[in-house]
């Protein structure tokens, strides 16, 4: 059918479709242009005919077919391969029953003959067998990407419903040891309160009754000083010498009337006081309680505080050849002057200056500060026992080293693989590093406020020991200063 159409719409001069078809007369159409043409060769003969029948005409007037030129129209607005590769007996009109094709563009079914030809004008026009496999493809390559990204969101609350659960069990582990924690130091204090009142209760109690004591002792003796002073009183007021002297001579065969443990005769004859009224007066220990005691309790306080920065050293033997160890070697600081003459060691850095720790650990939980102030380069963290220690070196994870980089003069970063930048608001003064071996946690603070810093999760492979670098120092004066070992010392 779709043969048999087009060839209906062919011109027979130029055998192209038509063109502004027009007729003469013997009802053949051509285009204006081509049957134009095809008699302006004609006038020296002065006659015109018709291509196809040969009927000659002397004046022949070109009249335009309009429902031709319709038909054209509709025609042209399809291609040809849709309409030659069509089957009539598929998707039957409504209507009628003529084959249909279909508009990607438009993305719906199109009757040939029953749809406006120019609302499909320029759009993307097939056969429906053909669009259905175009749009198959595109659905499967939909579905495809989609069930990629099913897998991908699926995998990503997997990876999220995970991490929900490890944040609640880690939330409440951390819960419990900050209630641990702070328990303790609870129980140190109330236990240290405790101790405090029973030992101001019994200063106390040792206090009174010595005062009371004292008390009943003055004042029996100020009974006998009364006593006394009215005996005297009354020899005093007797008015005869003689009774007076006489009496004194009744009495004295008597050994003594003692009052206080003096002869009352003899008393007018003791030069000073007769009972000692100077009291050797211990004071209450009340200082023992006042002044700095809540520094007096931090300081008790302290010994009982896990872990604490430990006093650890520096170990000479890996030091490398240009850095210069105090004699405690606690302090590192990079020579510019020639290399030292030290020997060589299979423990030795030899490019990379830096330096390890004396002690390695295997095992436990350990803290330990660095005075990093006024510097512009440094390297701290720790490394595996096993870290090579010739020739360049990469410092990261994977080669047994981590650390974290103060670099640029200003800039901090963790040596991961690459660098991860630090959010460090202010510069570093005093750097803390807080590891728990068995728990392969290494965290890094500002010692100074205990903000955090990093934090590498690691199962460390092998025994762990302190990692030093100062960084070379500049002819300039820039990162003259050493590293120190923080020491807390009560």
């Amino acid at each position: 059918m779709a043969c048999c159409l087009k060839d209906e719409l062919l011109c027979s001069i130029c055998l192209s479709i038509y063109q502004d078809p027009v007729s003469f007369g013997c009802e053949h159409y051509f285009c204006r242009k081509c049957i134009t043409e095809h008699w302006s060769r004609q006038e020296h003969h002065g006659i015109r005919d018709c291509p196809e029948c040969r009927r000659t005409f002397t004046d022949p007037l070109l009249s335009p077919s309009l429902k031709l030129s319709n038909i054209v129209e509709r025609y042209a607005a399809f291609p040809l391969d849709a309409i030659l590769n069509a089957q009539r007996n598929f998707y039957p009109c409504k209507d009628h029953e003529k084959v249909k094709l279909f508009c990607l563009s438009d993305k719906s079914l199109v009757c040939f003959f029953c749809d406006e030809p120019a609302l499909h004008e320029q759009h993307q026009v097939t056969t429906v067998d053909e669009a259905y496999e175009e749009i198959q493809r595109e659905m499967k390559e939909q579905l495809a990407t989609l069930q990629d990204s099913q897998k991908g969101h699926t995998e990503a609350l997997q990876l999220l419903q995970r991490q929900l659960t490890e944040t609640k069990s880690s939330a409440k582990s951390l819960r419990a040891t900050i209630g641990d924690a702070f328990e303790r130091l609870h129980r140190f204090l109330r236990e240290r309160q405790k101790s405090m009142l029973e030992e101001l209760e019994a200063d106390t109690a040792r206090s009174l009754t010595d005062i009371e004591h004292k008390i009943q002792r003055y004042s029996q003796q100020l009974r006998d000083v009364k006593e006394g002073i009215q005996i005297l009183q009354e020899r005093l007021n007797e008015t005869s010498r003689h009774e007076f002297l006489e009496g004194i001579a009744l009495t004295s065969d008597r050994e003594q009337v003692i009052r206080g443990g003096y002869c009352w005769w003899k008393i007018p004859r003791i030069k000073g006081k007769i009972h000692e009224t100077n009291l050797t007066y211990e004071d209450f220990p009340t200082s023992k309680y006042m002044g700095p005691l809540q520094y007096t309790i931090w300081k008790s306080l302290f010994q009982d505080i896990s872990p604490v920065p430990a006093a650890l050293t520096m170990d000479p033997i890996t030091a490398h050849q240009r850095l210069i160890l105090s004699d405690d070697c606690t302090i590192v600081s990079y020579g510019n002057l020639h290399p030292q003459p030290l020997q060589d060691s299979p423990r030795r850095f030899d490019v990379e200056v830096s330096v390890l720790g004396a002690e390695g650990f295997s095992g436990g939980v350990h803290y330990w500060e660095v005075m990093v102030s006024e510097k512009t380069q440094w390297m701290i963290g720790v490394a595996n026992e096993t870290v090579n220690r010739k020739g360049n070196i990469q410092i990261q994870p994977s080669r047994g080293f981590y650390c974290i980089v103060m670099h640029d003069g200003n800039q901090y970063s963790a040596c991961t693989e690459p660098w991860t930048r630090l959010n460090v608001k202010s510069k570093l003064e005093k750097v803390g590093v807080y590891l728990d071996y068995l728990k392969g946690l290494l965290i890094f603070y500002n010692a100074d406020d205990m903000s955090w810093l990093y934090t590498y999760r690691e199962k460390f492979p092998a025994k762990l020991f302190p990692y030093f670098s100062p960084g070379q120092s500049h002819a300039n004066g820039k990162n003259v200063q050493p590293l120190r070992i923080n020491t807390v010392r009560l």
